[in-house]
Order: structure tokens, then sequence, then C-alpha cells
């Protein structure tokens, strides 16, 4: 038999470190065979031991290539010239892309046939392997970086009281069955690489800015942050019918909330552009990447229809009450502004999706302060005293209480689970309040 080396060929007088390389590049392309006992220019020295040397390569396939590559890998002892040799026959895996262990899915790690040798990988190369073996959806992706942080996610997990280890990462699909990080679990890393942009302008159009921030981190982070963001730019305005004081913010706490929601949820995150935020006098404007799945229309958002992109996702937003069902947050958009001459708008194109938030006091101008909300007050009875925030209530009941838990928040403002949430975690940051416990025995004391 005539040894030659080729694309599908490579020749090895011995045992060398390199041939894992060749094995990750034979396995990573259209498969190929090793020859073992033959110099590069095909002549044939033999080995002495050939069985040994077939158990050292699968020795160090198993233990230094990931993900696991053996079941591609056959080997047989044949003679030559009356030397016996080892041919290590390696078919394209299903798993691609094949990378050393200790360099990871990095072009240092990953190689690929290209002629006569085995090179790194470009970073194109692996993104493509990697979506021709784990299909479309983008969070169900094993994640090009494997160095991943959780300390904001972590947080998030433990103020609303859901475990977070490792055995829930991979309930959670954040790790797969190898241990690598999904790109769900980049999503929810502290080095999570898409941004929300949100500028504020002065007026109905974009001529003047008043202020401009990009929002990065964990979508966890990003999520409390642009929300805080908004909601302090969310003002005021108070009338008196009556003998009551009616207070109408300028945006529905729900409908931020939701078209918020909508906009980490169901962005397609195979885009690295940044999702938009723009406030203006008289709107809010969520911009989200990506339109609506295919084979869906507007009209079947509107009538409750929801086909979620990222499924994934929506289940962690769901397992920590941020998301009560599918198809649930643009009727309850709609809802918040029920009676109000202003409706939201949706619009959709082929690669983007829009809410617009009306402004509900647009019309009576700006300059608005923001004030405590419901107070009754009488001529003939003594002056009433002035309402309480909702920090200062949580504080009175602390006070009276010696503590307050998250569900103690829930019943005493009549808010849901996550505004409950969000109140108590600005209260700790504020110093307000101090954490005691963890889990479901967390409470929190008026900081001395």
């Amino acid at each position: 038999m005539l040894f030659r080396e080729s694309e599908t060929i490579e020749l090895k007088e011995t045992v060398v470190d390199d041939i894992k390389k060749e094995i990750i590049a034979f396995a990573n392309c259209d498969g190929g065979k090793l020859y073992v006992g033959v110099r590069d220019d095909g002549t044939v020295v033999g080995l002495s031991n050939p069985d040994e040397v077939s158990l050292q390569i699968s020795n160090m396939a198993r233990d230094s290539i990931k993900p696991d590559v053996t079941m591609f890998l056959h080997y047989q002892t044949i003679e030559e010239d009356g030397k016996e040799i080892v041919a290590v026959d390696v078919q394209r895996g299903t798993d691609r892309p094949y990378y050393l262990a200790k360099k990871g899915m990095r072009p240092e790690g990953v190689y690929v046939r290209q002629g006569y040798s085995s090179v790194p990988a470009t970073d194109t190369a692996i993104r493509r392997m990697i979506k021709e073996t784990d299909g479309d959806r983008f969070e169900a992706m094993r994640c090009l970086n494997q160095e991943l942080t959780f300390e904001a996610a972590k947080k998030e997990f433990a103020l609303r009281e859901v475990d977070f280890g490792p055995q829930q990462m991979r309930t959670l699909k954040l790790i797969d069955q190898d241990n690598l990080y999904s790109n769900l679990g980049l999503l929810l890393s502290d080095q999570c690489a898409h941004t929300i942009k949100v500028a504020v302008f002065q007026g109905t159009d974009q001529t003047i800015f008043k202020d401009r921030r990009e929002f990065a981190g964990s979508l966890m982070q990003q999520m409390n942050e642009v929300y805080d963001f908004i909601d302090f730019r969310n003002q005021t305005r108070s009338t008196i019918e009556r003998l009551l004081r009616i207070d109408v913010r300028d945006y529905p706490e729900i409908a931020v909330r939701e078209a918020l929601l909508n906009l980490l949820v169901h962005r397609d995150y195979s885009f690295s552009a940044s999702a938009l935020i723009s406030i203006y006098a008289d709107r809010i404007e969520f911009v989200s990447i990506g339109g609506l799945v295919p084979g869906l229309d507007l009209e079947d958002i509107m009538v409750g229809i929801s086909v979620c992109r990222n499924q994934d996702l929506a289940n962690v937003f769901y397992r920590l009450h941020l998301i009560e069902a599918y198809g649930t947050g643009m009727s309850k958009i709609m809802k918040a502004y029920e009676g109000m001459e202003e409706r939201p708008m949706i619009e959709t194109t082929k690669n983007a999706f829009k809410i617009t938030l009306p402004n509900i006091n647009a019309k009576y101008g700006t300059g608005n302060a923001s004030v405590p909300k419901a107070e009754l007050i009488s001529s003939s009875a003594p002056r009433a005293e002035k309402s309480l925030s909702k920090e200062e209530k949580v504080l009175e009941y602390a006070r009276s209480h010696g503590a307050v838990t998250r569900n103690d928040v829930i019943e005493l403002l009549g808010v849901s689970t996550s505004t409950a949430s969000r109140v108590i975690r600005r209260m700790v940051k504020s110093n307000l309040l101090k954490q005691n416990g963890k889990a479901r025995s967390t409470n929190y004391t008026i900081l001395k």
C-alpha cells in the first residue's frame, strides 16, 4: 500500500501530542484516517506494540477532547511490508465543534483540516459548526465563551427566593449534558454582550438629547436598571375631584413593566445590535430587535396568541414570577390604558418589533412634580396627614412589627411580586433596610 498525506490522510511515525489536533480536525470536517507507524514520506517503520498504541490514542482522545469523540474513532492493526501499524479511522462527528479541553471552544482549541495540515478554525467556522449541530435557536447553542460568572443572576434568584445552583442551571438549560454553558447562560451571565440603549429627548422628536445611557451586563441587571431609569422619569400629575386627590402617572407601571419584559424575552439575540428605548415628552418607544416569529401575524399577538422565540429564556422569567403566562403581556398593556384617549401602538417590520406607550399626561403640559398617591382632604375635618410613599409605608410596617417580608410588602402595598421585590431591593441598596436570612426565611429590618 502506498502511503501519502492528503486532506483525509495523516501519517505519524509515533504517538505524539499533535495526534489530538489531527483527530479534532478530521472529526470537525469530513473525517479521515490516521496511520501511526508511518513516516511523513510514506516509509513504513512499524510499531512494536500496536495494541498499546491504540489504547494510548484512545485515552488521549477521551481525556483531552471535548465533547466525547471516542464513538467516532475506530482502530485497526494492519501489516505492511512485514511490519505492524495502527490505522485510526476518524468519522465526522455529530457534536461539532470538537476542541482541546484545556483550550476551550476558541480558535486555539478548535482545529479543521486545510489541505494536508490541521489548522486553528476561525470564529466564523466555529459558529457555523455550532449552528449546524445545535440548530437555529440562539439560546440553545453552545456558548463560545465558557468563562462565565453569574453574580447578578444569583442576587435576582435569591431575592425571589428561587434556588440557583448547578442542578437548577442544568434544569433551566443554562448548562448542557457536557457541562458546557449555552447561549442562554451567556444572556444571564455578567459577561452578556447584548445591551439596551435608552435615550431621553426634549420634546417630541430627536432634535435635542437630554440624557442617554447604555445598559450592559446580565439581562437580570439590565432589567432592573432600565426599569429604575424609566421609573425615575415617570412623573405623576395630581388633580382634585371633590374631596379626592387623584394621582396619575405619565405611564401606567404595568404597561412599562410588560413592554420592557417583552423587549427582553422576545428579542432576537442572534443579532448583535442593541435594543432601543426612546423617551419623548409625549411617548416612550420600545424597539426590540427581531420581528414576529414566522407564521405569526400582529392580529394573532393582539388576541393573545404567543409563539416564543426564546422558550428557555421565557421559562427562566416564568420561574422568577416575572411573567405569568405566554400571550398575556399585550392584553395587560392595553388594559392599563383602558378608558384613556390615547392607546398604545404596536408596529412590526421584518427585523423589529415596536411598542409605543403614550404619555397620559402629555396633553396637560410638562413640569408636574411627582407627588404621593391617593389622599383624602376635607375642609371640615382636621388637616389630613400626608400620604406615605411606598418606602415610608414599608419602613413604618417594619418599625411596628420588628421586620417585614416580601409577602408583607405585597399585601401592604397591594402590588405584584415583582414590584414588591423591586421596592425592597431599592430600599436595601439605599441602606434603609437590612436583609436577614436566605430563601424563604428572608426578612428585612430597619438599618440602625
